[in-house]
């Protein structure tokens, strides 16, 4: 089963129906059938941009136990290290902790299928393996 991780801009779209890639991200994950992972950063960062739509928290709360969203912790000292070695290294792109996040994790368990809006990062990170990404809502 394909299994792609998800970064905060396609669940925060997903939920939002005043976002302007709401209906992109809506087709893309209401027809993915497999598991979708993501790191607590992400979570984090999403429940913080759904605050401020009526009922968001809840939504992103229900759409996480809906859909089995397994998501890694990623606040280790030794994963905060990496990360932060990550941001340095991408410091140009940028890259936000989040995406540090992810980027380790799909090292960790060889998954480089992505849901992300962050065309410009993605294309341009690469896991400390030298792993690139497939940007699954590209058009």
């Amino acid at each position: 089963m394909r299994t792609w991780l998800i970064d905060t801009g396609p669940l925060v779209a997903y939920l939002d129906a005043l976002d302007r890639a709401h209906l992109h991200a809506v087709e893309c994950l209401n027809s993915f059938t497999g598991h979708v992972i993501t790191t607590d950063a992400v979570i984090v960062e999403a429940m913080y941009f759904v605050s401020a739509i009526r009922e968001g928290p809840e939504a992103l709360a229900s759409f996480a136990h809906a859909t089995r969203l397994l998501v890694h912790e990623c606040t280790q000292p030794f994963q905060l290290k990496n990360a932060a070695v990550l941001t340095r290294k991408y410091a140009d792109t940028p890259m936000d902790f989040a995406d540090a996040t992810l980027v380790l994790l799909a090292d960790r368990l060889n998954t480089y299928e992505i849901a992300t809006l962050d065309r410009r990062g993605f294309s341009t990170y690469r896991t400390p393996r030298g792993k690139s990404f497939k940007l699954v809502m590209d058009k």
